[in-house]
């Protein structure tokens, strides 16, 4: 089985970000980004994707925290396209439902080479601690973007915003997970190529 692992770096006048990982990992994590929520949620999508993540993240958490969390989500992207090579033997897509407490969030994916993302989800706190909420969307988006994934998320419903920011995470981190499966075989396309 072909190692996929990836090594990114990406230093501008914002952030310095440098992330190793595995798509084949056990769920280790090891990162400090200066915000401690979006440590929490990086550290529950890798968990619950059986990824690996560590590195190393320093941004202008001064200014707020859109820089820091954004290129975060452009690295992991750029990270995980690498990883994954030319995409052949994988399940390709992955969709998943994630309740937590009163929230209930779902994410359909697709490996597709198509960068896109819909995002359906309005939270009541504007910040869980430094985090600010609307990052969230900002996240997936450059995720989605340098990984080249169809990404479609949905919070169903819910009230505490912890929870359903969470739930959105933890519901990523499944189809991801899924739509990476090892199944054998050819890219699965009819195009033969994503």
């Amino acid at each position: 089985m072909a190692d996929r692992s990836a090594e990114i770096k990406r230093f501008t006048s914002e952030t310095e970000i440098k992330l190793s990982f595995c798509i084949d990992g056990q769920g280790d994590f090891h990162l400090d980004s200066g915000i401690p929520f979006f440590d929490h949620m990086l550290n529950g999508f890798t968990r619950h994707g059986l990824f690996d993540l560590s590195g190393t993240i320093r941004g202008d958490i001064e200014v707020d925290s859109h820089h820091t969390i954004e290129d975060t989500g452009i690295v992991l992207g750029k990270a995980f396209q690498e990883a994954l090579q030319d995409k052949g033997g994988i399940a390709r897509f992955g969709s998943f439902y994630v309740p937590m407490d009163e929230a209930l969030a779902f994410c359909s994916l697709d490996i597709s080479g198509r960068p896109f993302l819909v995002f359906q989800a309005e939270f009541v706190q504007e910040q869980v601690g430094s985090y600010d909420s609307c990052m969230t969307e900002e996240f997936f988006r450059a995720l989605a973007t340098n990984a080249g994934i169809t990404m479609h998320v949905k919070l169903e419903y819910g009230k505490n915003t912890h929870h359903c920011v969470e739930a959105i995470y933890k519901a990523v981190a499944h189809a991801m997970r899924l739509a990476c499966k090892q199944t054998g075989g050819e890219i699965l396309s009819t195009k033969g190529v994503l």
